[in-house]
């Protein structure tokens, strides 16, 4: 009996004046990048379809007379392409220029400000306000307007319309809830809602918050985020759930200001839920429990040792077997456990209580 093993066609392309092999259903972009060479994006998400709409990764194609963007050109075979040149260099400057004459260029406020990728070009290609008074573009102003939740703030002077916040929502949480309306600089990212009454389809999960460059989506919860560099990002595990979905803690002056992910991290790789991405801020809590609680012989809560504690648990757990027979004692178990912990748990319940009075929270 022979074996088919499908091979992956590849194609060969000069990119720089250095020869790459990819497979065939690359792009240019991601060939460059495969071979170490940059070439500048903003609108580009490794994790989304190319949307093409920054025109920021154009590149030049020997006998093609226009620059193409590199991000949804397919790499085809004997391509010479060329990231870098003084054509080039312009052209990418005018198109900074006009995101940069809508989006005003006063960082100082912003928590972004140092980690930034529209400020990193604006330096990379030499740009300051001074640079924009050729342009007289009317945008959307201030006002505040009520977003897709509660928990997210839109900015339209901020947003510079390169689509990765309706891609995301539309793409990874397969939701469409929120859409760009209006045309040219008049544009603006707003909720999906058939009327007045209709309620947003938006679950708050900050997937657009997430992937938006220049956060011009931001949470409204949480308090004054620091700088980037006042911000000590901690790498943990979300605890709402047994999935195991990483996170970064950013950390402020010891206090957890907000929840950001990487994309090449962990079992969700930057996705999260609405809880493990907004629900920190019972760690600082004045009304969190600290240390265990007993009630004294007058009924009244007073803190004890863990030791203690349990002690008097398993004391009440045996009284109530004791009295009642088995089949009065249940265990109800958490979506926050792991399946390891869960099993753990439910042997406890059947072969220690001797009860099959065993649930789970996510049944309720």
């Amino acid at each position: 009996m022979s074996i088919m093993v499908k091979t992956e066609k590849k194609v060969t392309l000069i990119i720089d004046g250095q020869k790459i092999t990819v497979p065939d259903t690359i792009t240019i972009l991601e060939a460059a990048q495969k071979a170490g060479i940059r070439i500048p994006t903003l609108c580009y998400h490794p994790a989304l379809a190319a949307i093409g709409s920054c025109r920021i990764c154009i590149v030049e194609i020997e006998g093609v007379d226009r620059p193409a963007t590199a991000c949804n050109t397919e790499a085809l075979e004997g391509m010479k392409v060329t990231t870098r040149s003084e054509r080039l260099f312009d052209l990418r400057r005018e198109v900074i220029k006009m995101i940069l004459a809508h989006h005003p260029l006063n960082c100082s406020p912003c928590p972004e400000n140092g980690d930034c990728e529209l400020q990193d070009l604006a330096y990379e290609y030499d740009l300051a306000a001074m640079d924009f008074n050729d342009y007289h573009i009317q945008t959307e102003g201030f006002p505040w307007k009520p977003f897709s939740t509660p928990i997210l703030d839109y900015h339209p002077r901020r947003c510079i319309l390169c689509g990765r916040c309706v891609k995301v929502c539309s793409e990874i949480r397969g939701l469409g809830a929120i859409t760009m309306s209006g045309s040219g600089a008049k544009a603006v990212i707003q909720p999906v809602m058939a009327d007045e009454q209709t309620p947003s389809l938006c679950i708050s999960c900050g997937e657009c918050m997430r992937v938006c460059p220049v956060n011009a989506i931001e949470e409204t919860m949480g308090g004054i985020k620091g700088k980037p560099w006042e911000t000590k990002r901690v790498q943990t595990t979300c605890g709402y759930c047994g999935v195991g979905c990483q996170l970064d803690l950013n950390v402020v002056n010891n206090q957890v200001v907000g929840v950001t992910t990487r994309d090449d991290v962990g079992v969700n790789k930057g996705r999260l839920c609405s809880k493990g991405r907004f629900g920190y801020t019972f760690i600082h809590s004045e009304d969190r429990l600290r240390r265990p609680l007993v009630r004294n012989e007058e009924g009244k809560l007073e803190e004890t040792t863990w030791t203690r504690a349990l002690m008097k648990v398993a004391r009440e757990f045996k009284r109530i077997k004791k009295e009642h027979g088995p089949d009065s004692l249940g265990g109800l178990s958490s979506a926050r456990c792991t399946n390891e912990e869960n099993y753990l748990f439910q042997r406890l319940i059947r072969q220690v209580f001797g009860t099959n009075n065993v649930d789970h929270c996510a049944r309720l």
